[in-house]
């Protein structure tokens, strides 16, 4: 196994604001740096950021949010333009920096982001340490409580392994991207990326949850019952809404309208466990929506969306396999090029004219540069 990069030890954890403020100072003068997070989605009811790992060329730390009260020294090197933050699948820690700390990022260089452009398949950070460098990331710890202190060496290790030689892979990435002029089209990318946000889920429970839309009227309900009881036991748990119930199960008893606690033990994946905590809560929670006078009874949104006409139909077709002729072409993968949700926009406003793209919602600078001419013919002689 390929030693990393960098110098193998001890991680330094940072817990007080007198060394945090050491810290900022030195990655303040850096002109990139690799920054990562670690957050506990998988073993708490509301998730936090628990540990921002932060490496130089030559140093690397961990920054410990559950010790520190304040991380607002981190928004000036971050904010920093003169400043490269080089992350990798940045988007949801992007979110969560700004919904945790308020801090924002403002030059990212996303290295799955870069692998993708560049055509790259395997574009997981263990995938490409391994086939650039030969390095062995362990992911033991991938689904660990990071929230739990102390944390253990080989936690630091880990931690610190996703951050400690991605500099040296931002620098074979940004080189193959100048090679290819693809460079500002992950600039683009980046600085939209930069811009995500966590958006707080407003209106019912069933709206995020996945198949809920195939359920109508009184079945409905039964879920949005379901969903509400499952969500305070695990806001009291302090526990991921899904360990509580899965979201398939109370789907199921939804579906069926299950009436009494015996009617739960054939559900595939209700333990015996779980009916004798919640049998007579989920029960009562189905009375509820059985009651629930006709006029109430809840509605999935649908999007009003016209039938395309054939005309539509015609240019998507059309368009699907220019892209897959561009996309061999490149050696980039279709969506990469443009996404199905791209393309059909595209083909429902059948643009005649560069300046009619700069109006289609979503399509990038770099994707117009690159071929929006040959949609506009391509539409032409549809």
């Amino acid at each position: 196994m390929t030693q990393h990069l960098q110098q193998a030890q001890p991680c330094e954890i940072i817990t007080d604001a007198l060394r945090l403020a050491e810290v900022v100072a030195l990655i303040s003068r850096e002109t990139e740096v690799a920054v990562d997070l670690e957050m506990d989605s998988l073993h708490h009811y509301q998730e936090k950021v628990c540990l921002i790992q932060i490496s130089t060329r030559t140093e690397s730390w961990l920054i410990d949010p559950l010790a520190l009260k304040d991380l607002s020294p981190l928004a000036a090197p971050f904010g920093d333009p003169g400043i490269l933050t080089v992350m990798h699948g940045s988007d949801y820690d992007i979110r969560s920096m700004h919904r945790d700390f308020g801090i924002e990022v403002s030059n990212l260089f996303d290295t799955m982001i870069a692998s993708r452009i560049l055509g790259i398949t395997e574009f997981g950070l263990a995938a490409l340490l391994k086939a650039r460098f030969g390095i062995e990331l362990n992911k033991k710890y991938q689904k660990a409580d990071w929230s739990k202190r102390p944390l253990s060496p080989e936690m630091c290790a880990y931690a610190t392994a996703d951050t400690s030689d991605l500099l040296q892979l931002y620098d074979q990435l940004r080189a193959e991207l100048v090679e290819k002029d693809r460079l500002s089209w992950l600039e683009e990318e980046c600085r939209l990326v930069c811009q995500a946000r966590v958006n707080e889920k407003e209106g019912p429970l069933f709206l995020s949850c996945k198949g809920a839309g195939k359920l109508k009227g009184r079945s409905l309900a039964i879920l949005e019952e379901l969903l509400q009881l499952r969500d305070q036991q695990a806001r009291e748990q302090d526990r991921p809404a899904f360990k509580v119930i899965s979201a398939e199960t109370l789907l199921e008893i939804a579906e069926n309208r299950h009436r009494s606690a015996n009617e739960l033990n054939s559900i595939k994946g209700m333990t015996p466990g779980q009916i004798q905590r919640y049998g007579d809560r989920i029960m009562a929670a189905v009375a509820v929506a059985l009651a629930m006078p006709e006029e109430e009874l809840p509605r999935f949104p649908r999007q009003l969306r016209d039938e395309p006409s054939d005309g539509t139909k015609e240019r998507i077709k059309c368009l699907k396999s220019w892209r897959q002729e561009k996309s061999r072409k490149l050696g980039l993968e279709p969506g990469v090029i443009a996404p199905n949700w791209l393309l059909e926009g595209v083909a429902d406003a059948n643009p005649v004219d560069i300046a009619a793209l700069d109006n289609m919602p979503g399509m990038r600078e770099w994707q117009k540069k690159l071929y929006g001419q040959e949609l506009l013919t391509e539409l032409a002689a549809v």
